[in-house]
């Protein structure tokens, strides 16, 4: 083992962070780095502001790309940089410096579903299991070193904020299973085994291209529905369908025993197994 890191920088928000946060912080008396933490996407409540306030760790928000980059390809000693629910994309020229290693949370089994929002890409397409990956970082998106990682189910009824908490939850155990052997450069890694047709998931992209058809399977509409179901998180725009001809976009969505069937205004009930039905409650499609 040759010099020791001497400072860690982490960046990224939410409270999966925030816990990692804490776990390097306590780690600092026996390995005497630095600690200090950037917020490159802004979060008006930010659990990780508080955190390092409480803690009296360093804290900086960079939400500019151009100042972030420049302000770590300035570092000079021998650095560990933790990536954590964090979307910017680190440059070359700040990957392939020396004294600069980083390691990055992907919440998929990569090499699958690299990019963004897995979660919602592994329900849409019916997986039975994922789980996240912590893995080294290189110019290419993720396509570093494997370090560690670890699985789950996908449970059938599972919504994309409920698997991505769960996600948050196996990141941070495997963060604190592995951060010993990177910090000592010890960790025993293995390459990705990705094939020459690997699909990168964009931002922009919506499972199912954000529609669907009121004729489709409905167990497939429900999965569509879960997929994009971040609760309050708008990530995604509502879905879209058709209702006798008029564009519709849904407002909310259930699934429940017949019994419970009404007739309500702009609701839809489509058979869900022999059991249970879909409710999709919608509105008229108004394009601003």
């Amino acid at each position: 083992m040759g010099e020791m890191f001497c400072r860690v920088v982490v960046i990224g928000y939410g409270k999966a962070t925030g816990n990692i946060l804490k776990y390097i912080e306590k780690q600092r008396d026996i390995y005497g780095y630095r600690l200090e933490f950037i917020e490159h996407e802004f979060h008006a409540l930010s659990v990780t502001k508080k955190i390092c306030e409480e803690m009296g760790i360093p804290y900086a928000n960079m939400p500019d790309k151009r100042e972030l980059t420049e302000y770590l390809c300035d570092i000079q000693e021998k650095t560990l940089i933790v990536s954590a629910s964090n979307n910017y994309l680190f440059p070359a020229a700040c990957v392939e410096k020396e004294n600069i290693t980083i390691i990055n949370f992907h919440n998929a089994l990569l090499p699958d579903y690299p990019g963004r929002n897995a979660p919602s890409w592994v329900i849409y397409q019916g997986e039975q299991e994922t789980g996240i990956t912590w893995h080294y970082v290189t110019p290419g998106i993720d396509e570093g070193n494997i370090i560690i990682q670890k699985k789950c189910a996908i449970g059938p009824e599972e919504k994309a904020y409920e698997l991505t908490e769960r996600l948050m939850d196996l990141a941070c155990e495997g963060f604190e299973e592995s951060f010993a052997a990177v910090l000592e450069e010890r960790a025993q890694t293995r390459p990705q085994e990705a094939g020459p047709g690997r699909r990168m998931y964009r931002s922009y992209e919506v499972p199912g291209d954000g529609v669907f058809a009121l004729d489709e399977e409905p167990a497939a509409i429900y999965r569509l529905l879960r997929s994009v179901d971040y609760g309050k998180s708008a990530i995604f725009p509502p879905l879209r369908t058709v209702v006798d001809g008029v564009q519709a976009e849904v407002v909310r969505y259930r699934k429940i025993v017949p019994e419970k069937k009404k007739d309500e205004e702009h609701v839809l009930y489509l058979p869900l197994g022999e059991a249970h039905l879909l409710k999709i409650k919608y509105k008229e499609y108004r394009q601003e």
